[in-house]
């Protein structure tokens, strides 16, 4: 019986695995669909964010139901609220990916970026993709030098994140309100989904050690 209970434990982590994946290729597909007016991949990413919902749902189900049988305390409970919360994290990513394929396909044929700005977008895009890889890496060898480190990374997408808003606001630039109103949601779409990859990390560290 004790078996069965710590493989269904393991399966929460396997899952939560998963899930990084998925957003990770998620806000790879929803930025090049961004930059390149792509609405077929649009489409792809608002759709596949159903599957990261469903991973969630069957992970709250079961995190709750070993909560119900089993009752478990210490190190095992830890795990178990600590990877509810990580998975409330992730989906959040999921949905924001999903709104930077909404705002291409708002946009489509056009591209609601400039082109002057697609570098910054593409880097921020960039950096979300490997924040949210290595929190899958950090969860899968409950890594907590790594998890610690996540912070630098998080920092250059904020810088970036500010370096939009200095574009948008220059006085030689003259932006469409529309085309501002896109740059400032997708900017701070990039910018929150690396806040919830840090946090899953954050929270990977008080998994392992307990500590805030």
């Amino acid at each position: 019986m004790r078996d069965l209970y710590h493989e269904e434990l393991d399966s929460i982590g396997a899952t939560l695995i998963e899930m990084t994946g998925l957003v990770a290729s998620a806000l790879n597909q929803a930025t090049d669909a961004l930059l390149n007016s792509d609405l077929q991949l649009a489409e792809k990413v608002i759709a596949g964010d159903e599957e990261v919902d469903a991973l969630r749902r069957d992970l709250d189900a079961k995190a709750l139901d070993l909560l119900a049988r089993q009752q478990p305390v210490a190190g095992d409970l830890r795990t178990i609220v600590t990877s509810l919360r990580m998975s409330s994290d992730l989906e959040r990513m999921g949905d924001l990916a999903k709104h930077i394929g909404k705002v291409a396909r708002l946009r489509y044929p056009d591209s609601a970026v400039p082109a002057e700005l697609h570098d910054s977008i593409r880097e921020m895009g960039r950096l979300g993709v490997e924040l949210a890889t290595k929190a899958g890496e950090i969860i899968d060898g409950q890594d907590v030098e790594a998890a610690r480190g996540l912070d630098e990374e998080d920092n250059a997408v904020d810088a970036l994140h500010r370096q939009l808003f200095a574009e948008l606001l220059h006085e030689g630039n003259e932006y469409p309100v529309e085309t501002a109103i896109d740059v400032t949601l997708v900017g701070r779409y990039y910018e929150r989904f690396a806040d919830h990859a840090v946090s899953v990390a954050r929270r990977l560290v008080f998994l392992v050690t307990g500590e805030n």
